[in-house]
């Protein structure tokens, strides 16, 4: 087992930390795992069929980070990658960031995204001065739905007709929480 430099507690047995191109492997396989719950709500679980995509999803966002923008980090549960939380969008000088998350069956009912995204959130107020981060959704995506409660966002309102997805339009929800809300 590797003894991660970059890691933040999220229980006794998980871990937040950086996912970055290195580890497109260990990103695929557990996105292999995690396709049946994630590939209709996470576009680029789609486009992640084989090493050479899952590298390129990675680099994208290694690239982002880069530039100040979209970030990744991977949710470890005893070892095993089993979900994260990204910045989808990250735009300092707007002061508004969306943050997004995904999980496979082996971490669910854990709270672990619940307090992944707790600790990005806070960064963005405290450490980056945003006013608003967002969370976008699918309606039918009653987890996300619950996930963006349970951290005080509010529903913004609905995006029509704003997603294609297999062959569909679909709407999107957007959920938001301002720094003068944020009890974290």
């Amino acid at each position: 087992m590797e003894d991660p430099v970059f890691a933040l507690p999220l229980d006794d047995s998980a871990e937040l930390r950086p996912l970055e191109p290195w580890q497109a492997q260990e990103f695929l396989d557990h996105i292999d795992r995690a396709r049946p719950t994630v590939d209709p709500w996470i576009p680029w679980a789609t486009r992640s069929t084989d090493l050479a995509s899952a590298i390129n999803v990675l680099q994208g966002y290694a690239d982002g980070q880069a530039k100040d923008g979209a970030r990744i980090y991977g949710i470890w549960l005893e070892g095993v990658l089993v979900g994260g939380v990204m910045f989808t969008q990250f735009d300092a000088a707007l002061g508004v960031c969306e943050i997004g998350c995904w999980l496979e069956a082996a971490g669910e009912g854990r709270g672990l995204v619940h307090r992944a995204s707790r600790i990005l959130i806070g960064w963005a107020f405290r450490e980056r001065g945003m006013s608003r981060v967002e969370w976008r959704t699918s309606p039918a995506n009653k987890r996300s739905v619950e996930a963006a409660r349970r951290l005080g966002m509010r529903r913004d309102g609905v995006l029509r007709s704003q997603f294609p997805y297999g062959g569909v339009r679909h709407d999107t929800e957007v959920w938001s929480v301002l720094a003068d809300e944020w009890t974290g």
